[in-house]
């Protein structure tokens, strides 16, 4: 199945790279998008080795299926990567897997196509599910959620200042009609948002908090990361790719508490077997970010974050 709309994979070499891909290893790629990590990490793949992909979009797993027809080597699982930790039992591989790759986000295929409702800059129906089959939509959510409900989702996941001011004018123009395409709720954020940032549309801040709280995006990256921990083999390694600092900063303290080791979390003055003082993972490399080719060639990949861990218990 192709969409008509391609998509750019960022970081692709160092992604792949940073797995350091063993020939005979598993691999999950829990975030398939249009496969460019996935097909990079085949290549590096001998006979033996196993790579299981991850995606909720129907889409991208039309995508998948297709690959999959053609590397037997390759599953693809229409499931958020949250679920990789149950994925993993059903199929026998749980602390068996030597890497897991998380490119969050949402892919160009999905920003660039007005029917499904992600982006302001064509007008589409206001949908914003990677997967259109469950959950609500974000016309949904902005017909129905108190105005507090609202403000909090504008505020929180999309960081915007206004969120009270702009929640409240949502409200009251639904009163009068509800909301079914992005333009005509971005029209009414950007009326309500009495300081516009220089570049940028001035719905942007509560479009991004709709998509986050929408497909529930934090909660899931927390579950997926518990979930990978466990997932993976001594030595194996667990690389994530993020693009906004709200999950840069989960990712970052996840992975920083592991280094530290459990106790450093834990209540003074508690009983402490010595393995809680030793570190889980060790960081490889520092925070990588794309180069400037790649952001001339990409500019989607400028706010590209990539943090890399090795699992060590």
């Amino acid at each position: 199945m192709n969409s008509g709309f391609t998509h750019i994979t960022v970081l692709l070499e160092e992604a792949v790279e940073a797995l350091a891909v063993r020939a005979d290893g598993c691999y999950l790629d829990g975030t398939f998008g249009r496969g460019g990590h996935s097909r990079l990490i085949l290549q590096n793949l001998g006979p033996d080795g196993r790579l299981l992909g991850f995606d909720k979009d129907p889409q991208a797993i039309a995508t998948g299926q297709a690959l999959a027809a053609e590397d037997g080597r390759f599953v693809i699982v229409q499931r958020s990567f949250a679920e990789l930790g149950s994925e993993a039992l059903e199929r026998g591989i749980a602390g068996k897997v030597s890497g897991i790759l998380l490119d969050l986000g949402v892919s160009s295929p999905q920003l660039d196509d007005p029917e499904r409702g992600f982006s302001f800059m064509n007008d589409g129906p206001l949908d914003m599910r990677m997967d259109p089959t469950r959950g609500i939509s974000a016309a949904e959510f902005v017909n129905s959620a108190p105005a507090e409900e609202i403000a909090r989702v504008f505020k929180e996941y999309g960081e915007e200042r206004f969120a009270r001011r702009m929640a409240g004018a949502v409200v009251a123009r639904r009163e009068t009609q509800p909301f079914e395409r992005t333009a005509d709720l971005a029209e009414v954020l950007k009326v309500a948002n009495p300081a516009w940032e220089k570049g940028k549309n001035p719905a942007t801040r509560a479009f991004q908090g709709l998509r986050i709280h929408v497909n529930n995006e934090l909660g899931d990256l927390e579950a997926g990361l518990e979930a990978a921990l466990e997932a993976l083999e001594i030595g194996g390694r667990l690389a994530v790719i993020s693009f906004h600092s709200l999950e840069d900063r989960i990712v970052k303290l996840f992975m920083r508490k592991l280094v530290k080791g459990e106790a450093d979390n834990m209540p003074r003055n508690l009983p402490i077997r010595h393995q809680a003082f030793e570190p889980r993972i060790k960081l490889i490399g520092k925070a990588q970010f794309a180069s400037d080719e790649e952001t001339r060639a990409n500019p989607r990949s400028r706010s590209a974050v990539m943090r890399v861990a090795e699992k060590l218990r």
